[in-house]
């Protein structure tokens, strides 16, 4: 599409073109690698086991809170932790939010429910939330925008430096499929088996500026790309950059927005732990003068795919030299070399937690396995899922 196809939505007027003055953008900084975690549900009637479009209802009985968010649909609400020092603080902080607000979400005869994907709702019968920007999303995406019917993780962990953030970001696309992999959880799209692990994370890269990040090494070459977005009116903000991972400026972070979302808080907390050791990893390094591994872009893209497609059955794409190996055995290795990490960060529990997924079966396996128990009923898995959040 041409760049006036675009310009007919954006508040940056064509007569008045950005200066390159303009194109900076200042990283917040964090002083210590801390950590903070977004976690998207979804609200299903306790009865049909189907989408509720109530989420303002529930979010006007909650009332003001800092830690609970409106999103694209009416059916999800947001629960957010505060900036937290490790894996273990961030799931106490989100049970402290999860606890009074699940009670009011069962008084009006739901439950909450997350995995990547509902099992048999229908697009079509959802309901956006009243705002301008979603408004404007679907106004641009349209048919597409509209199939968003998804729901992830986001983890932000601080990064001392805005010269830092490119590299790390970078070189963690490496161990993007051991993320997608574990937390896969999205099988279903309307009532089908898709036959993917993580049918969500191929829906998400359907949007413009969605997807994989480009593999930038200096931050001056992000704000080179973000100047060119907004001056072709392609977005208004850097927020509208959507990335499986990204730099979020104005906290000071790389979020890391490759999950499926998460039914429990056990595996919530291990895919926290692991995400925080892989990133103040890669930071120590750098801090150590080593050059980070990184991958060309189609081994990256391609690693994706795998994932999204096979799970943990996965054989990924290992290095630059084109090396491959099943991914939950690779996984192995990565945990070890990371266990020095997770005892300074004090996620030494949360961080073993990861060898248990694979070895009870991930998300998308534990859907399929209930599905085939009661003769592809997929309300049961709906049941089974929202059975998983003990808090």
């Amino acid at each position: 599409m041409p760049a006036s196809g675009w310009r007919v939505a954006s508040s940056v007027p064509a007569s008045t073109p950005l200066t390159r003055a303009e194109a900076r953008i200042d990283f917040a900084r964090s002083p210590r690698p801390t950590v903070g975690v977004e976690w998207e549900f979804a609200l299903v009637d306790a009865q049909t086991r189907d989408l509720s479009n109530e989420a303002t209802a529930v979010m006007a009985e909650i009332g003001e809170n800092p830690r609970v968010h409106k999103e694209l649909l009416r059916n999800t609400v947001e629960f957010v932790t505060g900036i937290c020092e490790n894996s273990a603080e961030a799931m106490e902080d989100l049970r402290q939010t999860l606890g009074p607000a699940r009670r009011v979400v069962r008084d009006r005869g739901m439950e909450l429910f997350c995995a990547g994907t509902h099992p048999f709702a229908q697009w079509s019968s959802q309901k956006l939330t009243d705002a301008p920007r979603y408004a404007e999303l679907i106004k641009r995406t349209q048919w597409w925008g509209r199939q968003m019917l998804i729901w992830g993780v986001h983890v932000h962990v601080g990064i001392s430096s805005a010269n830092k953030v490119m590299p790390i970001l970078s070189s963690l696309l490496n161990q993007y499929p051991h993320l997608l992999a574990l937390s896969a959880s999205s099988p279903w799209w309307a009532g089908v088996d898709t036959g993917y692990a993580s049918n969500r994370s191929m829906m998400f890269q359907q949007l413009p500026t969605a997807g994989l990040p480009f593999q930038f090494q200096k931050w001056s070459e992000f704000e080179g790309f973000v100047y060119d977005q907004k001056k072709t009116g392609i977005i208004d903000h850097v927020d509208e950059v959507r990335w499986d991972i990204r730099p979020s400026p104005h906290l000071g972070t790389l979020e890391v927005r490759i999950c499926d979302g998460v039914s429990n808080l056990r595996e919530l907390g291990a895919l926290v732990a692991l995400t925080h050791c892989l990133i103040v990893d890669l930071d120590r390094r750098l801090e150590a003068d080593e050059s980070l591994p990184t991958m060309p872009p189609w081994h990256v893209q391609e690693n994706k795919w795998r994932a999204a497609r096979y799970g943990l059955d996965a054989v990924i794409i290992l290095d630059a030299e084109s090396n491959e190996r099943l991914v939950t055995e690779d996984l192995d290795d990565v945990l070890n070399r990371l266990e020095p990490v997770a005892k300074s960060l004090h996620c030494s529990d949360e961080l073993a937690a990861v060898a248990d997924i694979p070895r009870l079966g991930a998300s998308y396996q534990r859907q399929r396995r209930v599905a085939e128990e009661h003769d592809g009923d997929l309300r049961a898995v709906v049941d089974a899922l929202v059975s998983e959040l003990v808090i």
